[in-house]
C-alpha cells in the first residue's frame, strides 16, 4: 500500500541504556524533567549568544562608521547616514549569521542521526542543537533571502542534500541534516517539513526523503520518515503523516493526505 513504510526501518533504533556520568545525568533528567532540561538549556542559550555577538560584531562596525560620517552633516544627511547603518548593518548581520551558524554546526553535524528514544535523553542533544542553530537564522533573516540561491547555500551548508534546479519557497523546514531534496525539487510557499515525530511517549528521528520532478503544494505539511515518489505532487495545505510512501507520479492530498484518484481511473 501506499502509505505503508517499505521493509525495515534501519534508521529507528530503540534506546539503551546508558552507563556512566552520561547514564547519572540521563536518570536524574528523567526523574527531575522540567528542572534538569531548564539547566540544560543555559549552554544552548549561551552558544547561540555568542553566536549572535560574533555575527553583529560587523554590523556593529559598519554602523559606527556610518554614525561617524554624519557627524558634521546637517540633520537630514545625519539621519540617512544613522539608518542606512541600521539598514545595512541588518543584512551585514543576517549574511554573516548565515555562514557562522554551518560553521557552529559542524561541531554536531557528526552526531545527528536517525534514532528513537525515550523524550529526555542525550541521544537528542546533538539533534536539538543543530535544529536550535537552524532556527536562529529562520526566525531572524532566513525569510529575507527566501527563495533565493542564498537560502540554498544555507541549507546545503547545514547538511541538507539539496539536487540540481530546486527550489525551496519556505522557510519552514527543520532537521535539515535528515532531508534530501533531489533534482528539480520545488516547495510551495509555507510548506512545512519536519524529520521527527513523537509517539507513544517516543521521540523519532526519521530521514525524509523527496524524490526528482516532486511538487510539495503551499502550506502542506511532511513528517519525519516519508518518501516522497519521482515526479509526484502533494497539493497544498495537505499533511502526509509519518512513514507514509507516496508512490512516483501520484497526486496525494488531503487531512491525511491519500492519494487523489485521476477520472480515468475512475472510469476504469
Amino acid at each position: 500500500m501506499g502509505n505503508e513504510p517499505h521493509g525495515h526501518e534501519p534508521f529507528t533504533v530503540e534506546e539503551e541504556g546508558q552507563a556512566g556520568v552520561v547514564g547519572a545525568y540521563e536518570r536524574i533528567l528523567r526523574r527531575h524533567k522540567e528542572a534538569v532540561h531548564a539547566l540544560t538549556l543555559i549552554p544552548v542559550y549561551l552558544l547561540a549568544s555568542l553566536v549572535l555577538a560574533a555575527a553583529l560584531s560587523p554590523a556593529v562596525g559598519f554602523h559606527d562608521f556610518c554614525t561617524r560620517q554624519s557627524m558634521h552633516h546637517l540633520d537630514l544627511a545625519r539621519w540617512f547616514w544613522k539608518g542606512f547603518g541600521l539598514g545595512g548593518g541588518f543584512f551585514i548581520f543576517g549574511f554573516t549569521l548565515t555562514m557562522m551558524v554551518p560553521l557552529v554546526n559542524l561541531c554536531f553535524k557528526p552526531f545527528v542521526k536517525p534514532v528513537r528514544g525515550q523524550n529526555y535523553s542525550t541521544r537528542f542533544f546533538a539533534w536539538y542543537v543543530h535544529n536550535a542553530l537552524t532556527y536562529l537564522v529562520r526566525y531572524t533573516f532566513l525569510e529575507f533571502i527566501t527563495p533565493t540561491p542564498f537560502n540554498l547555500f544555507f541549507f546545503r551548508l547545514m547538511g541538507m542534500k539539496v539536487g540540481r534546479d530546486v527550489q525551496i519557497n519556505s522557510s519552514n523546514l527543520s532537521d535539515p541534516l535528515l532531508i534530501t531534496l533531489e533534482d528539480r525539487v520545488t516547495i510551495g510557499g509555507s510548506a512545512v517539513i519536519l524529520a521527527h515525530y513523537g509517539m507513544g511517549g517516543y521521540l523519532i528521528l526519521s530521514p525524509v526523503v523527496i524524490r526528482k520532478g516532486a511538487t510539495i503544494g503551499l502550506h502542506a505539511k511532511i513528517m519525519g520518515g516519508v518518501e516522497i515518489g519521482e515526479g509526484a505532487k502533494i497539493l497544498p495545505g495537505s499533511v502526509v503523516m509519518p512513514k507514509t510512501r507516496v508512490p512516483a507520479g501520484e497526486i496525494w492530498g488531503g487531512v491525511p493526505a491519500l492519494k487523489i484518484e485521476h477520472k480515468e481511473e475512475q472510469k476504469a
